[in-house]
C-alpha cells in the first residue's frame, strides 16, 4: 500500500527530508502515515511532500549482527506487530528473535518505497540563500546527496530535515585498518569471507564485554567447531544486564520530560547510574550458556591447551603486528592491573579479530558543519557529546534572526545526553515519532482534521 505522503521532484521544495531510512525514520514514516490516514478522503487534499534518503541499496537493519539465535532486548509489545502472534505466544517469551524483528522492519519499509531514495549517501546539509526569500531569513535547507553507483550529486530543498543516520562503528585507538580486523556491525556479512573453511582450526579473538561481543564469542564456537576463540575485555567478568521492572521504567517515554529538565551534570550522573541496562552488559541466559560451554570443556580436559574457549579479563590490546609471515595478526595484550608484570603479557596469533566496542553518534556534526553559524549566540555550552543544543522536541536550537520559525533540523538517535539512555534504542520510537510528526506538521494536521484551510507553512507549499 502506498504511503499517504508524496515525493516531490528535485526542483520542488520538500516539507520534510529524512537523512537515513533505518528504524528511526521508518517510525517517522509510519507516524505520518497514521496521522494522514483519513486525510486522503478530504476534498482538495494534497499530501505533504516527503523524501527519505538511504545510503544502502535496500532496507536493512543491523544485517551484520543477525547472529543465529540472537534475540531482541525489548518486549514485542513495544514495537512488534506480525501475523504470527498466536504462534509467537506459544514460545512463552516477550522477546522476538532479531531475525524476525528485522523481517518485520523490512515488511514495514516495503510500504514506503514510493518516498524512499535508496543508494543515496548524504554529504551535507546547508542553508538556502536567505535573500531568495521575501522574509530575508532562511526558509529551507539544502540536502546534498551522492548516488553511490553513479556518483551523481543531487540537491533537495526542504523546510524540515530529520537526521537519523544511526551509529558509526567505534574503533579504539591503535586498532589498524586490516582485512582480518572487522567491527561487530559487519560480523555476519563478512566473517565467512575471512574464515572460509568452517572445519579449520582457526584462532579468532573478540574485543569487548557487551551483548554483541558475547553473541559473537558464542556464535564462533558454533560456527567454527574446531577453532579456538578468545574474548579480550577490560572488565573483570561478563556482567548481566539489569532489566528489572523498576529499572526498566527509565525507558518509559514519560521519563524523557523529567530527564530533559535537569542540568547537564545531573544527566551525566543519571546515564552513568543506568549504564548497566545497555552498555557493557549481557543478557543472563547468554552468560549462563557461555559459562556452561566453558565448564564442559574443563570436564572433558584438564589441559588448558585443549580448551577452545578462553576469556581474558582485565586485559587490553597494546599493539598489533600486521607483518607476520603467515599472514596472521600478532596481537600483543597486557594486564590493565599489573602492567609491569611481564608474565601477564601475551601475544595472540590470530586469523581474525572482531572489535565489538560500540558506536559513535556524531555524524550530524559532520553533516551540519557548514551551518554552525546558525547556532544562537545565547545557546550556552552544549553537552560534551555535541556542539549543538537540542530542544525538547528534538529540533536543533537555531538563531531565529536568521532562520524562519517553520524551518528546522531535527535529530534522532543521537540525543542521549539530553533525552536519556533510551534515545539511541528502539523503546521510544513510536512515541517519539508521533511527537515529532506533530511538531513538524501540527498546523497542517489540524487543518486536515478540521477541514479549515489556514496559513500554515506546510499547507502553503502544497
Amino acid at each position: 500500500m502506498p504511503s499517504s505522503a508524496s515525493k516531490a521532484g528535485h526542483s520542488e521544495p520538500y516539507d520534510l527530508v529524512c537523512v537515513g531510512f533505518g528504524p528511526a525514520s521508518l517510525a517517522i514514516a509510519i507516524a505520518l502515515q497514521d496521522a494522514l490516514e483519513n486525510a486522503s478522503q478530504r476534498k482538495h487534499y494534497k499530501p505533504p511532500k516527503v523524501c527519505f534518503l538511504e545510503k544502502q541499496q535496500q532496507f536493512a537493519w543491523h544485517a551484520g549482527m543477525m547472529v543465529p539465535g540472537s534475540k531482541m532486548q525489548i518486549s514485542f509489545i513495544k514495537d512488534l506487530a506480525t501475523g504470527r502472534l498466536v504462534d509467537f505466544t506459544n514460545l512463552g517469551t516477550f522477546l522476538p528473535s532479531r531475525l524476525e524483528f528485522g523481517e518485520y522492519m523490512h515488511w514495514c519499509a516495503s510500504r514506503f518505497v514510493d518516498v524512499v531514495a535508496y543508494g543515496q549517501e548524504v554529504l551535507e546539509v546547508t542553508e538556502a540563500a536567505p535573500e531568495s526569500f521575501s522574509s530575508g531569513k532562511i526558509e529551507s535547507f539544502i540536502v546534498k546527496s551522492r548516488d553511490v553507483k553513479s556518483g551523481q550529486i543531487t540537491s533537495r530543498h526542504a523546510k524540515n530535515v530529520i537526521i537519523a543516520v544511526g551509529g558509526k562503528p567505534r574503533i579504539p585507538a591503535g586498532i589498524p585498518h586490516h582485512p582480518r580486523i572487522l567491527h561487530s556491525s559487519s560480523y555476519c556479512t563478512r566473517i565467512s569471507d575471512i574464515l572460509r573453511d568452517t572445519s579449520k582450526s582457526y584462532h579468532v579473538a573478540v574485543l569487548g564485554s557487551g551483548q554483541s561481543a558475547a553473541e559473537i564469542f558464542h556464535d564462533l564456537y558454533q560456527r567454527y567447531p574446531n577453532a579456538k576463540t578468545t574474548l579480550i575485555m577490560r572488565d573483570s567478568a561478563l556482567r548481566p544486564s539489569d532489566d528489572s521492572p523498576f529499572v526498566n521504567e527509565i525507558f518509559n517515554p514519560e521519563r524523557i520530560d523529567g530527564f530533559y529538565a535537569t542540568t547537564d551534570e545531573e544527566r551525566k550522573k543519571s546515564i552513568s547510574s543506568d549504564r548497566a541496562t545497555n552498555y557493557g552488559v549481557v543478557r543472563m541466559e547468554l552468560i549462563e550458556q557461555i559459562y556452561h560451554d566453558m565448564y564442559m570443556q574443563k570436564v572433558k580436559s584438564k589441559d588448558q591447551n585443549d580448551w577452545q574457549q578462553v576469556i581474558l579479563p582485565r586485559r587490553e590490546i597494546v599493539h598489533i603486528d600486521q607483518t607476520a609471515p603467515d599472514d596472521r595478526l600478532a596481537v600483543h595484550i597486557r594486564s590493565i592491573q599489573n602492567q609491569a608484570n611481564a608474565l601477564e603479557n601475551k601475544v595472540l596469533h590470530l586469523d581474525a579479530l572482531i572489535v565489538a566496542t560500540g558506536y559513535t553518534r556524531s555524524t550530524h556534526e559532520e553533516l551540519c558543519a557548514s551551518i554552525e553559524h546558525l547556532k544562537p549566540s545565547h545557546a550556552g555550552t552544549a553537552p560534551e557529546t555535541s556542539s549543538w543544543r537540542v530542544n525538547r522536541d528534538y529540533s536543533l536550537a537555531l538563531d531565529r534572526d536568521k532562520v524562519s520559525s517553520g524551518t528546522n533540523i531535527w535529530l534522532q538517535g543521537c540525543n542521549e545526553s539530553t533525552h536519556g539512555i533510551s534515545d539511541s534504542l528502539l523503546s521510544v520510537l513510536a512515541t517519539r515519532s508521533g511527537e515529532m510528526v506533530e511538531s513538524i506538521f501540527g498546523d497542517y494536521l489540524n487543518e486536515v482534521r478540521t477541514g479549515i484551510r489556514g496559513k500554515s507553512g506546510v499547507r502553503s507549499m502544497l
